[in-house]
């Protein structure tokens, strides 16, 4: 090998060197032999065009067994079900709703949608997720529920967030749309709240390209959303097809879900060190396994050259490894007339200008993958000043 070329292979790829991956970063839904299978058999018994079938019984019936809860509701879209629960538990105009500062828009924007007022409380320093520790400070005499994520790999302290809701007399929507079948202190993610919810949208872990589904023990609920949803047919469905693909999906969560975990957790490892990223630290939870819909990396600009994240992303993506900026903080994207923080969000300002996410097709892959996602991170790392001579420094 000549010095030239030894000297473009370890330039990051956005300076001219050699990408890692050039067929770039692992597609998803993934090829499986499973959904050729359901798809071929829906085809032949017509079950792929009926409004009632087997399939949403079956898929169901598998989703309260995971979860040991009595009732589910499938609909649309994760953010349509974080709608009925809103709805199910009668929040409208006047009411307010406590959540994370730094969270999926759409839950915010669901609150809006019932007519009630979002609270916005801020976030750990170490995982970015709601601060359980900030909650009872934020809570009014118009509180009417706790709607929290498990976002990036991180999880929310939820025993201590039960006994505080317990205590006020509060229901929690627990958003385990990121995670499911992981688990909190013994417990499925969601099962902790009244409601859970979860999300079957194209690049989730259980992808049916759309699709939600509401679970609770409560019946009042189901009800309520049922009179909002039947209007002569069903408002917010969930086909057949999709129901199908998603069974032999929700056979292999679990194992699918250990890969996922040793392969964050090799990564976590390898990056210790790394100039400019922290991978999130979650509280120390007994029986816990976090779920990896997304790897979360906490970005420091100062420890990187003062690179800004967005170019720190783009030029990772050029060596084909799928790192992307995060969520925009609620409080960042929306207008403060359309929200309350009755206290100062400085975690959920780093986040919304410092959180990375390794999207996770690749935590299913080899050892060969992880390997170049590794690589890539530290390439860019070791050459941050010349990256932002190109590309542009944080402002």
């Amino acid at each position: 090998m000549t010095g030239d070329k030894a000297s473009r292979d370890d330039r990051p790829a956005v300076l001219g060197g050699t990408s890692l991956r050039p067929e770039g970063a692992p597609g998803w839904p993934p090829g499986d032999p499973s959904i050729v299978d359901v798809l071929h058999q829906a085809a032949i018994d017509g079950s792929w065009g009926r409004y009632h079938g087997p399939h949403t019984t079956t898929l169901s019936e598998q989703l309260a067994r995971l979860h040991g809860l009595e009732h589910v509701v499938l609909c649309a879209s994760g953010t349509a079900a974080v709608e009925l629960a809103l709805r199910g538990l009668k929040i409208g105009p006047g009411d307010e709703v406590l959540l994370a500062a730094y969270d999926f828009r759409g839950n915010i924007q669901d609150v809006l949608c019932v007519g009630a007022t979002p609270v916005l409380v801020d976030i750990r320093p170490d995982n970015w997720n709601l601060d359980v520790s900030l909650v009872e400070a934020a809570i009014t005499d118009a509180t009417r529920a706790l709607l929290v994520s498990h976002l990036h790999g991180g999880l929310v302290d939820m025993p201590v967030l039960r006994d505080l809701a317990d205590a006020r007399g509060l229901p929690i929507i627990e958003d385990a749309c990121q995670v499911p079948g992981a688990r909190v202190c013994g417990r499925t993610a969601g099962t902790w709240g009244d409601v859970a919810v979860l999300s079957f949208g194209g690049s989730k872990l259980l992808s049916a390209g759309r699709g939600g589904a509401l679970l609770t023990n409560d019946g009042g609920v189901v009800q309520r959303v049922k009179l909002y949803t039947q209007r002569g047919n069903e408002a917010y469905p969930l086909s057949e097809l999709q129901a199908a693909l998603l069974v032999p999906q929700l056979d292999a969560l679990s194992e699918s879900n250990q890969r996922r975990s040793l392969a964050a957790d090799r990564l976590i490892e390898g990056l210790a060190g790394c100039p400019g990223l922290q991978p999130f630290t979650n509280p120390v939870l007994d029986d816990s396994q976090p779920g990896y819909y997304k790897l979360g990396l906490q970005f420091k600009p100062a420890d990187c050259a003062n690179l800004s994240r967005d170019a720190f992303a783009k030029a990772v993506r050029c060596e084909g490894v799928a790192i992307d900026p995060g969520f925009r903080s609620l409080h960042k994207s929306h207008a403060r007339r359309r929200f309350t923080a009755p206290h100062k969000l400085p975690h959920a300002d780093q986040a919304d200008s410092n959180v990375l996410v390794l999207h996770h097709p690749v935590l299913l892959g080899s050892d060969e993958d992880l390997q170049q996602v590794l690589t890539a991170v530290v390439r860019v790392a070791d050459h941050a000043e010349e990256i932002g001579q190109l590309l542009g420094f944080a402002c």
